[in-house]
């Protein structure tokens, strides 16, 4: 403790220095008082936090049974135990870690929504959708299912770990006995719907018995785009989403309302051998028919339910799954767009809704009866278009998107439904999501023109504060009320000005958790959690630079590929780099034209220069070393004719991404 007395004395010395404040700590305080008041340590849920979570059983009817029976239904078998790990014992994925969700109520640092929404996605097994379908819920963050054909199993949606979805194999096989994989529907283009392919087949057996993967058009390219650009940032933000750096327990880690998190094992890749282009497309696989339809632009950019007409079955994909969705998920992504969602649901419901019996979907439970049915698709698309158009509706009235997200309450019939309560995204977040699709990020004060960045914001109020001690006092009364978002906040820029300052990121630390232990979404608490975690920890997690599938990275086409150069390439060391590049990827047949204008990365398709300045002529395998600006394999491998040394060039300012940077601190 006096070490960590000694940091803080050091910490507000520096300060005191650098802007002229009285920042010396309160002598008359005791060590003991001082270690009650700021200390790396987690902490239980206050008293207000506790009489908070306690006001959700009067504000909900915990009496409705009818999501626990849905997901409980047609469960054929749950092994006792369930804990994945991969080659070197690293633990993939675990439903044990929950065990302690079973048989209780609802801990004070838990949301008892949340706590009884994690406690059904912990229901985990094989389950019997109707004859003929059957589902293995609970072996990763999405559903796998299992359509049985006239030989075998036509699969939705193999997971997103090797692992997990081998594991669901054998289950099956064990339950229901062993059948040939005659095909693979993929629903959309998350890697949570894809990535356990090779767990279930292998890319040989795909040819060798030519079984169709079928996608939606477009998949290959969102599949591969989608988490490029942009991918090591949300890599990085995506442990605050999931909470992988969370222990799974009552003041950690519960589920995220598709499911329990993500799993972290071998991600795979095979190509669609088919793909879907229109809505009314018929497949017929191993006997069974299959008619598509297609959803651009709701919860991912190319999307598909599928109906199932023998059956009467619906496979609504990730467009309904029981809670309300992001229309911009926390780990960062395109806006999704609410009033498309919601219209495709309702096209859905006048495609299929008068013999529709059952629908089911690749997270959370199915849902059963022909009017239960309609009015789950009904509620869930009236809250995307509510929350689409009532964003819209306070917009045109001038209000900013802070504004409306905090106007904005569902219609108490909506809100008090379980299936559209905010596990995953939020009411707050979602609105936000609206008003960016529209309005950007400009609230139209030109005070936010040109904002300051965090960090001279942050300094230059701690200079207007003047005493910071006296700033932490007031925080932590504040605290005391149960002002949690505030004190977050004023402590956060005392971080910011100086991240040294222990007092100020552990008082920081303590009300983030609160919010944590209060959040109805999974994300949120996550995120809140995760945060204070890392302040109390001073610093970042390490990771893991490459991330992601090799094998997905390969089937990128050659212009993302250049595009992603373009993103790496460190523009502003290169101001009088000026050239022109032939390039001839040798393997795919193709050529471009590299213009390089300042540093910047321009380049054309099927164009060739004759007064080029350099001539490439590479495997595709050789632009995966140029993005690692390895520029000596990039030449073993290709044939390059560059007397001006222009790869060189780019391959010493090239930028290898690490998902490592800070978030809750400068």
């Amino acid at each position: 403790m006096k070490r960590m007395l000694s940091l803080i004395g050091i910490a507000t010395l520096a300060c005191s220095l650098l802007f002229g404040c009285a920042t010396q700590l309160d002598t008359s305080q005791s060590d003991q008082q001082m270690d009650t008041l700021f200390n790396a340590e987690q902490k239980g849920a206050t008293d207000i936090t506790a009489q908070l979570n306690q006001s959700i059983y009067d504000m909900l009817d915990f009496e409705n049974q009818q999501e626990l029976e849905f997901a409980s239904r047609g469960l054929i078998c749950a092994p006792e135990s369930l804990e994945l790990q991969d080659e070197d014992g690293k633990i993939i994925w675990s439903q044990d870690a929950y065990a302690f969700l079973e048989n209780q109520e609802a801990p004070d640092t838990v949301n008892p929504s949340l706590w009884r929404n994690t406690q059904l996605n912990h229901i985990y097994g094989l389950f019997e959708v109707i004859e003929g379908i059957y589902q293995v819920r609970g072996y990763d963050m999405s559903n796998i299912t299992f359509i049985k054909g006239d030989t075998g199993w036509i699969v939705f949606d193999p997971l997103m770990s090797v692992e997990c979805a081998q594991a669901a194999l054998e289950l099956v096989n064990e339950q229901l006995g062993e059948y040939p994989i005659m095909g693979v529907i993929i629903s959309h283009s998350h890697v949570d719907h894809f990535g356990g392919i090779k767990g279930i087949i292998s890319e040989e057996e795909v040819a060798e018995r030519h079984i169709p993967i079928i996608a939606p058009e477009g998949f290959e390219e969102y599949a591969s785009s989608e988490n490029v650009y942009a991918g090591t940032a949300m890599g990085r933000r995506a442990a605050y989403q999931y909470g992988t750096l969370l222990e799974a327990d009552e003041q950690g880690a519960m589920g995220i309302g598709i499911g329990m998190g993500q799993s972290k094992g071998t991600i795979s890749y095979i190509s669609p051998t088919d793909t879907i282009s229109a809505t009314g497309e018929v497949r017929v696989i191993d006997g069974v028919t299959f008619e598509f339809q297609l959803t651009p632009g709701t919860e991912a950019p190319v999307e598909m339910n599928t109906w199932l007409p023998d059956q009467n079955a619906l496979w609504l994909a990730e467009n309904c799954t029981g809670t309300l969705h992001n229309l911009y998920t926390l780990r960062g992504a395109q806006v999704r767009d609410g009033n498309a969602w919601a219209l495709y649901i309702m096209e859905a419901l006048a495609l299929y809704g008068d013999h529709v019996q059952v629908v089911f979907q690749s997270h959370n439970w199915p849902h059963w009866g022909n009017e239960v049915v309609q009015e789950y698709m009904e509620n869930t698309a009236a809250v995307y278009k509510f929350i689409h158009d009532q964003t819209l509706f306070y917009i045109n009235q001038g209000y900013t998107a802070n504004e409306i997200a905090d106007m904005i309450q569902l219609p108490e019939d909506l809100g008090q439904v379980w299936y559209t309560r905010q596990y995953y995204g939020t009411l707050k977040h979602n609105v936000k999501a609206v008003y960016q699709k529209y309005m950007g990020w400009y609230d139209a004060n030109p005070i936010h023109l040109d904002a300051l960045a965090p960090s001279e914001y942050a300094q230059k109020l701690v200079e207007y504060l003047g005493d910071t001690d006296k700033v932490l006092e007031m925080a932590q009364a504040d605290f005391e009320k149960g002002e949690y978002q505030w004190v977050a906040e004023i402590t956060n820029a005392l971080v910011y000005a100086d991240p040294d300052n222990l007092a100020a990121r552990y008082l920081c630390a303590d009300a983030l958790e609160q919010l944590g232990y209060q959040a109805e979404s999974g994300p949120w608490r996550n995120a809140y959690l995760t945060a204070a975690l890392e302040l109390r920890q001073t610093g970042a997690p390490t990771a893991n630079p490459l991330g992601g599938s090799r094998e997905l990275q390969l089937k990128m086409a050659t212009n993302l590929m250049l595009e992603y150069l373009g993103i790496r390439l460190n523009s502003d060391a290169l101001p009088d780099l000026n050239a022109k590049i032939n390039l001839t990827v040798t393997d795919q047949d193709e050529q471009y034209l590299i213009t390089l204008r300042s540093g910047i990365l321009l380049y054309q398709k099927d164009v060739q220069d004759e007064d080029a300045d350099a001539t490439w002529r590479l495997p595709k395998a050789a632009i995966f070393f140029l993005l690692q600006g390895d520029a000596e394999s990039v030449k073993e491998l290709g044939n390059i004719e560059d007397e001006s040394g222009i790869l060189d060039a780019i391959c010493q300012n090239v930028k290898v991404f690490i998902p490592g940077f800070t978030i809750i601190e400068p």
